[in-house]
C-alpha cells in the first residue's frame, strides 16, 4: 500500500508574533495536515502533528449533543496535566464517514439489513457532508467513493455474503482514505457481527491508527439474535473497543425503527460536536501512550471522546 504524505508546518522553526503564530496554529488545525505513512506489510503505522485535535460529543442525561458551551468551560488534560487549548470550535461543521458493510459468510442473513442500514444514513446526509462505502469479507473493497449523494451506487445490491473478515483491515483502509480529507470531523461507522478472521492487522493496531487520525468510529452489532455464549461476548467486545476508545458508540443488534433513529442519532451529533486542539507540553518523542481526558464544569453530561493517542516515535 503506498504511503499517504502530507505537508506539516513547525510552528518552531517559524519566528513570527504570538498573534501570528496563532494563526498559523489554527491553519494547521483547519486542515488538519497530519504526516501519515503506512505500511500494512509491515504492520508499521506512523502519524505525527505538531498539534493534538479533539472532536468531542457532549450529551445530556436523554442522550441529545448538547449544543451552547462554551471554550472556558472545557478543560484538557494529557497524563494528568492541563493543557493550554489553543483553537475551540463550536459551530455545525461538515464531516466526512466511511461506511463498512460487512459481507462475509457470517452476514448471509443479514447482508440486506446492513444495506438498508447504509442507506438510511445517507439519507441523513446534509449538503456539505460526504460519504463513502466499502464493503469487506476477505478483501476490502470501495463501493461508492466519496459523494454528498442520497443515492446509493447499484453494486451495493450485488453484494453476496461471502467468504473471510478482514474488520480490522477495513477499519485501516478507512483510516487511510479518511486521513486525505480536509474535513476535521470524520468517522467509520461498522455494519458488521464483529468476529473478525483473517486481517493482516490486529484490533489494536486498526484502533492506533484511527486515534492518531482523530477518526470517531461507530459500531452496529449485525449478529444473529440467535448468536449466543463465547463467540457473542467476543464479537461484541471487539466492536465495543472500537467505538468506546475513539469516543463512538457502540449499536447492539436492532432493526426498522430503532435502526434509523440510531444513524439520525449520529448524523446530528458527527454535526455539533465541539473540536479542540492544543499542543502537548509533553514534547517527547518516545511513541508512548498519551492518555487523554476531557472535562466540562456543567454537571450531568456525558463526554465522548478518543482516550489518547501514542506519541511520534523518534527514527
Amino acid at each position: 500500500m503506498s504511503d499517504v504524505k502530507c505537508q506539516k508546518l513547525s510552528l518552531h522553526r517559524i519566528a513570527v508574533s504570538p498573534f501570528l503564530r496563532v494563526l498559523v496554529l489554527l491553519f494547521t488545525a483547519h486542515f488538519s495536515l497530519l504526516t501519515v505513512s503506512a505500511q500494512i506489510n509491515d504492520d508499521v503505522i506512523k502519524v505525527e502533528s505538531s498539534i493534538v485535535v479533539l472532536n468531542a460529543t457532549i450529551t445530556d442525561t436523554k442522550g441529545k449533543p448538547t449544543a451552547g458551551l462554551k471554550q472556558t468551560q472545557f478543560k484538557v488534560f494529557e497524563d494528568g496535566q492541563e493543557q493550554k487549548v489553543q483553537f475551540f470550535e463550536s459551530q455545525s461543521a461538515p464531516f466526512a464517514a466511511v461506511i463498512l458493510l460487512d459481507t462475509s459468510g457470517s452476514m448471509e442473513q443479514r447482508v440486506s439489513l446492513a444495506r438498508s442500514a447504509a442507506i438510511s444514513f445517507l439519507d441523513g446526509l446534509r449538503s456539505d457532508d460526504v460519504a463513502a462505502i466499502y464493503n469487506f469479507d476477505s478483501k476490502v473493497s470501495l463501493v461508492q467513493d466519496f459523494s454528498n449523494s442520497r443515492d446509493i451506487n447499484e453494486k451495493v445490491f450485488d453484494l453476496k455474503a461471502d467468504g473471510m473478515t478482514r474488520l480490522n483491515d477495513a477499519v485501516h483502509k478507512a483510516t487511510l482514505e479518511l486521513a486525505k480529507r480536509t474535513e476535521k470531523r470524520k468517522a467509520i461507522i461498522v455494519l458488521s457481527d464483529g468476529a473478525d478472521t483473517q486481517s493482516k492487522l490486529s484490533g489494536d493496531k486498526a484502533l492506533k491508527a484511527a486515534l492518531l487520525s482523530n477518526i470517531t468510529i461507530y459500531t452496529i452489532d449485525m449478529s444473529a439474535v440467535d448468536t449466543g455464549g463465547r463467540e457473542r461476548i467476543q464479537s461484541q467486545a471487539a466492536l465495543k473497543n472500537f467505538a468506546e476508545k475513539s469516543g463512538g458508540v457502540f449499536i447492539p443488534t436492532a432493526g426498522g425503527g430503532a435502526m434509523r433513529e440510531a444513524f439520525k442519532n449520529i448524523v446530528e451529533e458527527l454535526g455539533i460536536q465541539y473540536t479542540l486542539g492544543y499542543q502537548p507540553s509533553n514534547t517527547k518523542k518516545d511513541g508512548k501512550w498519551r492518555a487523554i481526558v476531557l472535562r466540562v464544569s456543567r454537571p450531568n453530561l456525558t463526554i465522548r471522546t478518543r482516550k489518547g493517542y501514542n506519541a511520534p516515535k523518534e527514527k
